[in-house]
């Protein structure tokens, strides 16, 4: 069933960019809420007010009166502002210098208040006499808004304004999923509904599973790939969850990611020294040069493998640090790696680079500027992640005709076609087995088919045509809103299964 008037959808995540970013969910709220709003929806956005949300320089105005919100035996109380982010979507920040002044290391796990208070305020925002407002669905990203489903169909379930609303929890990392003890029921008001029970998740009724919580009442679940939906359901995957996933199959839905085709557009980025498309590759040579440079390559005529990367085993940094000597003994090419991570591959990635100077380069930061170089002035883009939920640093290299080189993995699968010599199609090289040897092989396969240059050629163009702008995502996220209030309708998710 759905309505041919536009949605009400209002979207919250613990970052969105311009304001906050610690990763890649910052860009991933920005682009979605822009593509449905291009789709003629009502899409807000609502976040914390960190204390580095400066007001004057983002413009930021109070929208209402400040109110109380209730948390564990007390109200406290919340200012909320507005402002518009640059493509005009409505962002409401809840703040109180008390969870916020000092507190982003929350966002990571460590402190559960913020996660408690920045959501409530959310809800109560929406019961102000004065905001005038009230969503269709509610978009809940990860663990830090994981509740809002759990309230919705417990506290105000017969609220005249919310018990409507529906529900949809993206999971962007299962792996983080908001841990903590007794205490968090009590401060979250849910006491009298006690602990999550499930048969095949043996301490779900010792703790306070945020992720959990939210896994369980919302109306609809998505994750960011389709491969990843999948893996999710699965013990190796699962992240302890995947008893509850099953449950929850016929909601979870997996839906890839975009990017921002506008914003990383190799045809106008003011950030790279020449600009191209994809019929006019030659221009992109020109980047190759001002990369090496950047790195103290050599000035050689050998293909250049580029890296973006969290430097973290998850990204598969103990695949890549147990094949470095083999790769520069045998294969002629160079090594442009940059990000930060685990201090060991610090140190390891440094003394490679110091062993193998002009061979290998690494700058340990991330900076906007050099990674879109890496992109325009590689000739392949490695991501050999043991997980990877979705990934955009293989689309965006695509999108600037890096070939990729990935373990076929999550949205590294759904993305990127192993290249087949014999037809010539494909969009990069992949494998599967999550083992060094496998890696080696890949990066292999690649470089003989980067000597065929008419080849090359025609890979580089088919990555660049591959189209991961957000629209056909949005247009997904579309369905399952409807689907979410169907089913919030037909299938109200207040039956329990608790124990108290």
């Amino acid at each position: 069933m759905t309505e041919d008037r536009p949605l009400r959808v209002l979207m919250m995540a613990a970052e969105i960019v311009p304001y906050v970013k610690t990763g890649q969910v910052a860009d991933v709220i920005s682009g979605l809420a822009r593509a449905l709003r291009r789709l003629g929806h009502d899409v807000r956005v609502a976040i914390p007010r960190y204390s580095h949300i400066d007001i004057e320089r983002f413009g930021l105005s109070p929208v209402l009166p400040a109110f109380p919100v209730p948390m564990n035996r007390h109200h406290d109380s919340v200012t909320v502002y507005y402002a518009e982010e640059p493509a005009g979507i409505p962002v409401y920040m809840m703040d109180n210098p008390r969870y916020f002044g000092q507190r982003m290391a929350a966002l990571h796990g460590q402190d559960p208040d913020p996660f408690i208070f920045y959501p409530r305020a959310t809800l109560e925002m929406i019961r102000q006499p004065g905001f005038g407002w009230v969503p269709d669905v509610i978009h809940c990203h990860d663990w830090q808004t994981a509740l809002v489903p759990n309230w919705l169909s417990t506290l105000y379930r017969d609220d005249p304004l919310l018990k409507d609303t529906a529900t949809v929890l993206t999971i962007h990392r299962l792996s983080h999923q908001g841990i903590f003890g007794y205490r968090v029921l009590e401060v979250a008001g849910i006491r009298e509904f006690g602990f999550l029970y499930h048969s095949g998740i043996a301490d779900l009724g010792e703790l306070v599973d945020l992720m959990g919580r939210g896994i369980y009442y919302a109306d609809a679940i998505t994750t960011v790939s389709q491969s990843y939906a999948k893996e999710i359901l699965t013990p190796e995957y699962g992240e302890r969850l995947d008893p509850l996933l099953r449950d929850r199959r016929d909601a979870l839905f997996g839906i890839l990611n975009g990017i921002d085709t506008e914003l990383y557009n190799p045809a106008t980025d003011p950030h790279i020294p020449a600009r191209f498309d994809a019929d006019s590759l030659d221009k992109r040579a020109a980047n190759k040069p001002a990369l090496r440079q950047a790195f103290g390559l050599n000035v050689a005529e050998v293909p250049l493998i580029g890296m973006v990367s969290r430097l973290v085993d998850a990204k598969g940094l103990d695949l890549l640090t147990a094949m470095v000597e083999p790769i520069m003994a045998h294969l002629d090419l160079q090594l442009a790696v940059v990000g930060v991570g685990e201090p060991k591959y610090h140190s390891m990635l440094q003394e490679f680079a110091n062993r193998y100077a002009g061979r290998i380069g690494v700058r340990l930061t991330f900076d906007d500027k050099l990674e879109r170089l890496v992109y325009a002035g590689s000739d392949m883009f490695l991501m050999p992640s043991r997980l990877e939920p979705c990934g955009l640093g293989q689309m965006l290299a695509m999108r600037y005709g890096s070939v990729p080189i990935v373990r076929a993995t999550g949205g590294l699968a759904d993305t990127v076609d192993n290249y087949d010599p014999s037809s010539g199609e494909g969009t990069g090289f992949s494998f599967v087995a999550y083992e060094p040897i496998a890696m080696y092989t890949a990066i292999v396969r690649a470089v003989e088919v980067y000597h065929m240059h008419e080849r090359w050629r025609a890979l580089q163009r088919q990555c660049m045509q591959r189209d991961f702008s957000w629209d056909a995502s949005a247009r997904r996220y579309i369905t399952v809103y409807h689907f979410a209030r169907q089913a919030h309708r037909e299938h109200p998710r207040y039956e329990t299964g608790w124990v108290g």
